[in-house]
């Protein structure tokens, strides 16, 4: 495999607008566009960042993001930065409806926004959601079901009024604080006509400081957890729903899709792509998505996973061992694993020799000139399902001479980032308690 055919991508912040595919009374497929945040179709693109700036970004938000996923605390949100997360998404909110933009996150379940009038709002991009303009906003009572679905922490009451209040720290020192309430959601429909969902519960956040990202009013969360907009939606979309990220990230038409709906879910084709199924593991801890990881090949070498999954009980210490995460860039796997692992990459690299990364990230880099390297098939061996990875996926091109592992070493519970997700369709179906990886073909050109 030549160099040149490596890809130059980091999968980071993604804008996501909402179209609809088909409607009917009972159940919606709906399909959301994805624009690479870093796509000169997207606000947020610099010509002046190169390839190596882009990853470095990537790269410690994927640090700091590991941090919230950490099984040696309790509190599972105080590494996470308040704007560190993956993507955005783009949708209406209230009556009349005003459009929002928001950071989506598949390990968050309260959706939040800025909300007038703010005692205090950090300058966004787009005006403010204003719930005193809304005939649908209504808050949440103190004793009501979404109140007590939020952690002890997390929760607080207004009692004179009876109002359920909010707070979300951040390990950054970041913080949003409000009134959590019920308010229409809407999707404009490829037809014009928008699909709404009534009674939706999110925080009214009217006091909010930090580092947020001023291109996002606040956080839609797509996690497992009971106030997550997927949860929320359940039934209405089958509780299923899936996402294809697309490896051809900076070039001007990289593009992917999320999925939501019955018919979102991975499916054999006739070109005979195989859909490989896997457990999703069910834990106390219910915002994430955990699967279990039992090996991972390199060429010809099988190396068991000798991780943990963190928990506590037995069980969870057991199974569960690496959550999917489609907001962090790079695969965080166990220190004392990746130890052997590196050892049988680096054995299996041909053409190429040993080399530094010249930012200081990546461990496992290698150097070849003029000269085609030769990089080793891997394959993930979940349980159940045996995902094989692409160059693209597990290496990067840091320049010219230097392509590195996508892989880096952990001392906490293992993460499977976007970009060895990239180029394969991943199906959620939260009624079976199973994901779906299927590859797809790459459209477009570098």
């Amino acid at each position: 495999m030549g160099t040149q055919t490596f890809i130059n991508c980091s999968l980071l912040a993604i804008i996501i607008t909402f179209l609809v595919s088909s409607y009917s009374a009972h159940s919606q497929d709906l399909t959301f566009k994805l624009i690479h945040r870093d796509s000169p179709h997207s606000p947020l693109y610099n010509p002046l960042h190169t390839v190596s700036d882009r990853l470095k970004a990537a790269f410690l938000r994927s640090i700091s993001r590991s941090r919230r996923f950490s099984t040696k605390t309790d509190d599972l949100q105080s590494g996470l930065i308040a704007n560190g997360g993956e993507y955005f998404m783009s949708i209406s909110i209230g009556t009349p409806p005003s459009k929002v933009v928001a950071i989506a996150d598949t390990g968050s379940d309260l959706n939040w926004i800025q909300c007038k009038p703010c005692e205090y709002c950090y300058k966004q991009k787009g005006p403010i959601f204003d719930k005193t303009h809304s005939s649908t906003y209504k808050t949440e009572a103190c004793d009501s079901k979404p109140c007590n679905a939020l952690a002890k922490k997390e929760k607080g009451c207004d009692q004179s009024r009876n109002i359920c209040k909010y707070l979300y720290a951040y390990g950054d020192q970041s913080f949003t604080k409000g009134d959590v309430a019920t308010e229409t959601i809407s999707i404009d429909s490829s037809s014009g006509s928008p699909v709404s969902f009534p009674g939706t519960v999110f925080g009214c956040g009217y006091n909010n400081s930090g580092t947020f990202d001023g291109t996002g009013s606040g956080i839609i969360g797509l996690g497992r957890g009971p106030l997550s907009l997927i949860s929320q939606l359940g039934s209405s979309i089958g509780k299923k729903f899936s996402y294809y990220l697309s490896n051809t990230s900076y070039s001007t038409n990289g593009t992917g899709v999320i999925n939501l709906g019955t018919n979102s879910m991975p499916s054999n084709p006739s070109n005979g792509s195989a859909v490989l199924t896997t457990p999703l593991i069910y834990k106390t801890q219910n915002t994430y998505y955990y699967l279990n990881l039992e090996a991972i090949t390199v060429g010809k070498t099988k190396i068991p996973y000798t991780g943990g999954g963190g928990g506590s009980s037995l069980n969870e210490k057991t199974t569960g061992n690496i959550i999917i995460d489609s907001g962090t860039t790079f695969t965080f796997l166990e220190s004392g694993f990746y130890e052997k692992f590196g050892a049988a990459v680096e054995a299996s690299v041909t053409g190429a020799k040993r080399a530094s990364d010249p930012q200081g990230m990546l461990t496992h880099c290698f150097k070849a000139r003029h000269k085609e390297i030769g990089l080793p098939e891997i394959t993930m061996h979940f349980t159940g399902a045996d995902v094989k990875l692409s160059p693209t996926n597990a290496f990067l091109k840091k320049d010219d001479e230097i392509v590195c592992l996508s892989m880096i070493p952990t001392t906490d519970v293992a993460i499977y980032g976007n970009l060895v997700q990239a180029d394969f369709r991943v199906g959620y179906d939260l009624e079976a308690k199973t994901l779906s990886f299927q590859r797809i073909d790459c459209s477009g050109s570098l």
